[in-house]
């Protein structure tokens, strides 16, 4: 009797805990009173630390309550996340409110919003292209248009781009054309897409700021570029699975939610691929039931309606099909549509976990006996497109340190042994292709300066250094490799998870220089 007694007042603690949680918060429970074993939950976590390279944030709602939740620090629940293409989706709801008012339709022309900017000889596969293609990928490109790193009209090269296929017949995965719906939105309302989503869904689901990345033209680029809070990740995913429903009021017509959500088109036919089950209007079609909304590296927005489930998850890997699997193989079946008895001692141990969350640090040695030998000088930089001119390596009082010229600006960056180290960035992550990536404007958020990196460092031997640094509020993390030698310094740099894909390694040679 005692334990059930405390288990409650743990549950009536969780449900006002200290988690920035307000009004517009989603409510908490405890997994075993929403049909959730703690337990599970528990092997989950575990799981994913052991198979994942790096989760940042996971959140599980069940009948709309969270069950559990966590950051790996120096993530937290206050911070926002790029969410790379989960961005998408939030551009789908937008067209179906723009639908919902009647503002435009499904079936309207790309064309008729952009009569000053079609090619003087539009093609007729262009002169056919509509707004349901841009929804599905399916508007009859070969490749995706090149359009991010131009600084000229996006919407321009867009339509100036070949189109062999018939549009609505052929499945490309193609964010230039998320891109479009956003184009069209600020076309036909005067908004911006994130202003226009403003009163209509984020301030009705209490999803406070949001950040979108603008393209050189001043339009939210909708294939990307959304920065939202875990939290707002599941409220999102709640609102799908409610049919467009928030708090009684409909805000969201339950027939876009119902067709958004469903295969819309064929992607592919493996049926153990969580990528090849049919694609809606910008949303992914799942296994076992379920739908989507996803990006790059491992952002997350997973819909189970058979579970009456959502999970949210944020990180930064390239195995971003274990995540799903992870949730095959454990969540679902422990997830039941029954409360199941109280059990203190496994919901104990998941409180614990979760609070004790944390990346793993590099591995190594916190000192080298040759690390007076090789501190305290200044390398000079072959000359390299990242405009690094020297290196500095110092330790002192308040730890080791980093010092990076660069033609901009100098970086100090500190670096902690067996944890994390926040500082701020004047310019960009040193050495990282974020500076110069063909991906990404010259107005993404992370150009923006005093930019958060959490960098941790170890000596592998002793005349190897090891540092990892995590682009704060980003899924990007870059590791670095310092050889010392009589001969000078040799600095090898990897992106292991940039955008799902690994990098060649740049190789930096240096001269050593007192």
């Amino acid at each position: 009797m005692k334990k059930r007694l405390l288990y409650f007042l743990l549950l009536w603690f969780v449900s006002f805990r200290l988690t920035g949680q307000t009004s517009t918060s989603l409510e908490r429970s405890t997994p075993e009173s929403e049909g959730i074993s703690s337990e599970a939950l528990l092997s989950f976590i575990n799981a994913a630390e052991e198979n994942i390279d790096a989760i940042h944030s996971l959140m599980v709602v069940k009948n709309g309550k969270v069950v559990t939740e966590g950051w790996w620090r120096p993530y937290n629940a206050s911070t926002p996340h790029e969410l790379w293409s989960l961005s998408k989706s939030f551009t789908s709801s937008a067209i179906g409110f723009a639908v919902q008012e009647g503002l435009l339709s499904p079936h309207d022309l790309v064309i008729s919003f952009f009569s000053e900017k079609i090619p003087n000889k539009p093609t007729w596969q262009l002169k056919q292209l509509r707004i349901i293609d841009l929804l599905t990928m399916t508007s009859g490109h070969m490749k995706e248009p090149t359009l991010f790193n131009l600084e000229t009209d996006w919407e321009q090269a867009f339509l100036n781009t070949e189109i062999p296929f018939m549009p609505g017949t052929h499945f490309l995965y193609n964010t230039p054309a998320t891109f479009m719906l956003s184009a069209i939105i600020q076309k036909i309302t005067g908004e911006k897409l994130v202003d226009y989503l403003t009163p209509r869904l984020f301030e009705p689901l209490g999803i406070e700021k949001p950040k979108w990345e603008l393209n050189p033209m001043g339009v939210n680029t909708g294939g990307w570029g959304l920065h939202l809070k875990t939290e707002d990740i599941a409220k999102f995913g709640q609102f799908y699975l409610q049919l467009g429903n928030w708090n009684g009021e409909q805000l969201l017509s339950e027939t876009w939610i119902k067709t958004a959500t469903s295969k819309q088109v064929s992607n592919g036919s493996n049926p153990a691929n969580d990528w090849t089950q049919g694609y809606g209007y910008q949303f992914w079609q799942s296994r076992h039931n379920s739908y989507r909304a996803d990006g790059a590296m491992g952002q997350f927005c997973l819909v189970i309606p058979d579970k009456n489930m959502v999970v949210a998850i944020t990180s930064g890997t390239s195995n971003m099909s274990g995540i799903m699997q992870l949730v095959w193989d454990i969540l679902l079946p422990a997830s039941k549509e029954d409360t199941l008895p109280a059990d203190f001692v496994a919901f104990q141990e998941l409180k614990q976990k979760t609070a004790s969350l944390s990346l793993k640090p590099v591995a190594g040695m916190e000192s080298s006996e040759l690390q007076e030998k090789w501190f305290n000088k200044k390398y000079l930089m072959a000359k390299n497109e990242q405009g690094v001119s020297a290196l500095t390596f110092k330790v002192d009082k308040n730890g080791s340190l980093l010092i990076i010229d660069m033609e901009d600006a100098t970086e100090k960056i500190p670096y902690g042994y067996a944890a994390y180290t926040m500082t701020g960035l004047k310019n960009h992550l040193p050495f990282s292709r974020v500076r110069r990536s063909g991906f990404l404007p010259k107005s993404s958020l992370r150009y923006q300066k005093n930019r958060k990196i959490a960098t941790s460092g170890a000596w592998q031997t002793s005349n190897e250094l090891e540092l990892k640094a995590y682009l704060y509020e980003t899924p990007v993390n870059m590791n670095y490799n310092f050889s010392f030698s009589n001969k000078g310094l040799v600095v090898t740099c990897i992106a292991e998870n940039y955008l799902g894909r690994s990098n060649v390694p740049q190789i930096l040679k240096s001269v050593e220089h007192d």
